[in-house]
């Protein structure tokens, strides 16, 4: 009798389901939603949402990147100093970092739906009031605004792991990286023709508007089937697994769906319940360490570019000492980008996929933690590669293969996590490590920006140790999620 719930509990992960399916009638099957998943398997319905959810990561990337091509020209309009540009970065994530933790809680309550189209809304509006701000002051906290709603957005990635199967999940979710990718490649073409005809604020609100149409889209996919059981509402999660078996020409299993309610949801302190205490802190550094690596290799491109850093490049020529133009004695560096560095920006980031065929096969066959750990390894060596005195094809390969790896490094750890955290608590554990991951992408642009004018050495060296520490904490992760079943309860 002893071996019977150890195996339901070793395949489910729930002592609960083991009860649930034993107080059923005599002869009467169940089955949870996680068999469900598993036998109507991938489909029409998995495309759909792979197209709908994944485009979220094209908005997403959109306003985030959009600093990065915007700061230059706020520079000089507003004669800002190089702490007050790295600043409106820092509040973009600022605002990212306080609702990423407030719509975890919210979607684990409420769903992850409606959490999603609440955040597009928001994100959206305050985009396009940015394209108005009047000063330097309404810009910043504006931005920091649109950072709040961007990190809803996170919602889209936990609709999509909770509708996959379990084989599918290492193989699908990474792929996502090509929107994100799409995005960032989407502005930076933007840039180059929008900001020096019609100016940046007319690029803010071009930018809004994939995210406005996708809007329109969330109509066809469904609240997440796992989140409507845990609340009780089993004629919506059996409507919903319905429906995807339908659009997929799959039967359903037979029988009754029945799961145990959970009632005790979104909590915090479920997060350093003994059994996740550990994997939680270190998630957390290692989500803290990725962002500030990621911001960290957009940023200091952008500064290279902005500054002409490059080993061996042509100083620019000194200012007479009777030059008392505006733009000599401003306390800031005045510099738009030309085609040239447009044109870099779009190679470096093409990057983000270039090993994307590589990362999918470390994370379904060496795991999660292990391929974490090689690519954030290598994440910090290159940060030191930076040091070497080379040409500008040297400088754009490096660059290349750093944002191939922190590309790389985010799509592990996204998936880790989703996997990792049970239903009742999955949206509130992906946002709180998005909340830490944001207080390494505030400090990013002080060492990209400030940092690195001061002492290019240091900056590298900083990030390069960050890297390794993540490395350490990725490879000693107490869990390993390749070919686990999504928890539902702790």
């Amino acid at each position: 009798m002893a071996t019977a719930p150890k195996e339901a509990e070793n395949t489910i992960g729930l002592e609960e389901i083991h009860m649930e399916r034993q107080e059923s009638p005599k002869g009467q099957k169940t089955f949870t939603v996680e068999e469900a998943v598993e036998t109507i398997g991938f489909g029409k319905f998995h495309i759909l949402l792979f197209l709908i959810m994944g485009s979220t990561g094209v908005a997403e990337a959109m306003e985030i990147m959009l600093i990065a091509v915007v700061s230059p020209f706020i520079r000089c309009e507003w004669q800002l100093q190089d702490w007050q540009v790295a600043l409106v970065t820092t509040m973009v994530f600022f605002g990212y970092m306080v609702f990423s933790i407030v719509l975890g809680l919210l979607a684990d309550r409420y769903g992850r739906w409606k959490i999603l189209l609440l955040s597009f809304l928001w994100a959206a509006y305050f985009s396009l009031l940015t394209s108005f701000a009047p000063s330097y002051i309404w810009f910043v906290f504006l931005r920091a605004m649109v950072g709040g709603g961007v990190s809803g957005h996170a919602q889209g990635l936990i609709i999509k792991t909770e509708f996959l199967p379990t084989k599918y999940r290492g193989y699908m979710l990474p792929l996502s990286q090509v929107f994100w990718l799409a995005g960032s490649l989407l502005i930076i073409g933007l840039a180059s023709v929008v900001n020096p005809t019609i100016g940046w604020r007319w690029l803010i609100r071009i930018a809004s508007i994939p995210g406005i149409l996708l809007i329109l889209l969330f109509k066809f996919i469904p609240e997440s089937a796992r989140y409507n059981i845990s609340t009780g509402n089993v004629t919506a999660a059996m409507a919903t697994l319905r429906g995807i078996a339908v659009m997929n020409g799959a039967a359903m299993p037979e029988g009754m769906l029945r799961e145990p309610t959970q009632d005790r949801r979104g909590r915090f302190k479920d997060l350093i319940h003994p059994k996740y205490l550990r994997t939680t802190l270190q998630i957390w550094i290692i989500w803290l360490g990725i962002a500030f690596a990621y911001y960290g290799v957009i940023l200091a491109s952008a500064e290279l570019l902005e500054r002409d850093l490059v080993c061996g490049s042509t100083a620019p020529p000194v200012q007479g000492a009777g030059d008392d133009s505006e733009e000599s004695l401003s306390p800031c560096h005045c510099h738009l980008f030309g085609p040239a560095a447009y044109q870099t920006m779009i190679i470096s980031t093409a990057g983000e996929i270039a090993l994307n065929p590589l990362n999918i096969l470390g994370i379904n066959f060496l795991g999660r933690r292990l391929s974490l750990c090689i690519t954030m390894g290598c994440t910090a060596l290159f940060f030191l590669l930076l040091n070497i005195c080379t040409s500008s094809i040297g400088m754009i390969g490096f660059l290349f293969m750093l944002r191939a790896l922190v590309s790389a490094n985010f799509n592990t750890i996204y998936i880790y996590t989703a996997e990792v955290y049970p239903t009742t608590m999955r949206a509130l554990g992906m946002g709180t490590s998005g909340s830490l991951c944001r207080v390494g992408a505030m400090v990013a642009p002080f060492i990209s920006q400030v940092l690195m004018s001061a002492s290019f050495i240091g900056a590298l060296c900083l990030f390069s140790s960050v890297c390794v520490i993540c490395a350490i904490s990725a490879v000693t992760l107490p869990i390993e999620t390749k070919g686990r079943a999504l928890q539902v309860c702790i």
